[in-house]
């Protein structure tokens, strides 16, 4: 659950992980699915 790390990370903080449940596939199909990618996670850091 994303929400609760935003007490950590403050509203204005990024969080990336996922909150649904039940997909099945293998993980990197998962993972670029969701949007969860090299490229969005390096995006996410550099815009803080």
């Amino acid at each position: 659950m994303t929400a609760l790390w935003y007490q950590y990370v403050g509203l204005d903080g990024k969080v990336i992980g996922i909150d649904r449940f039940g997909m099945s596939a293998p993980g990197a199909t998962v993972f670029k699915e969701l949007g969860i990618t090299t490229e969005a996670v390096v995006a996410a850091a550099q815009s803080l």
